[in-house]
């Protein structure tokens, strides 16, 4: 597959299942992560790698952090069982930091990017991948768990294994009502 059909056809692949990726194609996945657009070169992100006994680490702090927001049992349940979606999950951290010319907007969309190239580089090695947020991103138990600043944003869960189902094709989009000339 091409650069141009991989972005254009690019669609989430929500149902994982082992193999993870391998050590090479973790590096890979890394390595476009660190190549996304960062003015300044600060790289204002950090990611934070679970796989194997560290999805068990990762729903622990999950289920520690919806309970001190006041989590019922099914959300709890829930929060327990996330990590294992997929064989390898990565939080993406936008690590904002003081700079005279790079705010922390421009910070966290560098984070941000980082997550849609690595997403992009699982499947370009034919791996399945999924960009999942939700209330946990948002939730500031979690981020002590994980060791984060109050700068700190976590930017997304990114999910990669095998994929589960070959996922039918999204309809393509016309950008229309999204477009407009100057």
């Amino acid at each position: 597959m091409d650069a141009i059909e991989l972005l254009t056809t690019r669609q989430s692949t929500p149902r994982l299942q082992q193999p993870g990726p391998t050590e090479s194609q973790l590096d890979t996945i890394i390595a476009a992560g660190l190549r996304v657009p960062d003015h300044g070169g600060i790289q204002p992100f950090e990611f934070i790698i679970a796989q194997q006994a560290g999805l068990q680490t990762l729903a622990d702090h999950f289920v520690a952090a919806a309970k001190a927001e006041g989590g019922d049992e099914e959300l709890l349940e829930k929060c327990a069982k996330m990590p294992f979606r997929a064989p390898m999950v990565i939080t993406i951290v936008a690590k904002v930091t003081a700079h005279p010319k790079v705010p922390a907007l421009e910070q966290q969309l560098a984070a941000g990017c980082a997550v849609m190239a690595m997403q992009q580089a699982a499947f370009a090695l034919g791996l399945g991948a999924i960009w999942r947020t939700g209330g946990l991103a948002f939730n500031r138990h979690l981020h002590q768990r994980l060791e984060l600043t109050d700068a700190d944003q976590i930017v997304g869960f990114l999910y990669i294994g095998t994929p589960a189902v070959k996922a039918p094709s999204k309809p393509s989009r016309k950008g229309d009502n999204v477009v407009r000339y100057l």
